[in-house]
């Protein structure tokens, strides 16, 4: 199979862990901002996480950098416009990209306004090429549930016109879903769609939590429902859907190796597993090479990928007519 011409639906990729390089220094150098290099290849080297990283913690480092020029609407609109022109190039034909408004709100924007210059940029895109999108609002575990409920009440405008969903991200500790309990209930009462970070980091009895806690209707990465029985189990039976990311586990250490990581186990057990970047620029990857790093290792079957394909499409919070459109690509 040629996994590049293959269409493609990718449901957990992070905008501040996806810009182009060339792109921070052009900003950059019209913002007046400070970068630690301004040489392409040096930069690079800051914003691309080794696989040899110890650590979720020490892959999450190479953020900071990123968001040192996503604090202007102009930037924030160019950024997303720019991401959802690369997915085009791997054939993705529909995308959600998730962020953390509260980190764009340093140099005095409004919430709203980096919600609106991502979504502009979004739109830029759907106009230009071959793709549709929506948003994923992250919120940062780091942060005060005062700060969530921030995230959820300022986004609440834009439900319906480009926002689709609420997530919780950042660094995984044991039990943070009871912490956020009530935000996340309100997010749900005013019509977001649920996405939880949960069970990246050995910490198995998160997801289910997120599930039975937070009313989680995927769940980022997951892969240790394996050392969790009732996870797995809950996973299973209610039909979760994993959005696996597997360069990105290998960099945080959540597994050593490629081979090692359990999702084409889960797909044969009927678990609905999806395959994502997470992170293009710190992951230094794309869809078609994570699509390809699966088959290297455990050969899929032209049905695997069409079934993982429909998984992506059905569990997308993209509208009917979306949905539609994206299943007749294929």
């Amino acid at each position: 199979m040629n996994f590049l011409l293959l269409p493609k639906v990718e449901l957990h990729c992070h905008l501040d862990g996806s810009l182009r390089v060339e792109s921070i220094i052009d900003i950059a150098q019209k913002e007046g901002i400070q970068l630690p290099s301004f040489d392409k290849d040096e930069l690079q080297k800051e914003l691309v996480a080794p696989l040899e990283c110890e650590s979720l913690d020490e892959y999450l480092k190479r953020f900071s950098l990123p968001n040192l020029v996503m604090q202007s609407k102009e930037s924030l609109r160019k950024i997303t416009f720019e991401l959802f022109e690369n997915a085009t190039r791997e054939n993705v034909k529909y995308l959600e990209v998730r962020f953390a408004p509260l980190l764009h709100t340093l140099r005095g924007l409004e919430v709203e306004e980096v919600i609106q210059s991502v979504i502009d940029g979004m739109r830029e895109a759907e106009k230009c090429y071959e793709i549709k999108g929506n948003i994923i609002l992250s919120c940062m575990r780091t942060m005060s549930v005062e700060s969530a409920f921030e995230v959820v009440e300022k986004g609440k405008k834009f439900l319906g016109t480009g926002v689709v969903a609420i997530d919780l991200c950042a660094s995984e500790k044991e039990g943070f879903c009871e912490k956020f309990v009530d935000p996340i209930a309100l997010a749900k009462e005013y019509g977001y769609r649920v996405t939880i970070h949960a069970g990246e980091t050995g910490i198995g009895k998160n997801v289910l939590e997120a599930v039975e806690l937070l009313g989680a209707e995927r769940v980022g990465h997951g892969l240790f429902i394996n050392e969790c029985a009732d996870a797995y189990k809950i996973v299973k039976e209610r039909q979760i859907v994993l959005e696996m990311c597997p360069t990105s586990n290998v960099q945080t250490k959540a597994v050593h190796h490629y081979g090692e990581h359990p999702i084409y186990k889960f797909h044969k057990d009927g678990i609905k597993v999806t395959i994502n970047t997470d992170n293009r620029t710190v992951s230094d990857t794309t869809m078609a090479k994570e699509i390809q790093l699966v088959n290297k290792e455990f050969d899929l079957s032209e049905e695997d990928y069409r079934q993982i394909y429909l998984n992506s499409v059905e569990a997308s919070f993209a509208d009917q007519e979306t949905k539609e459109w994206c299943l007749a690509q294929y």
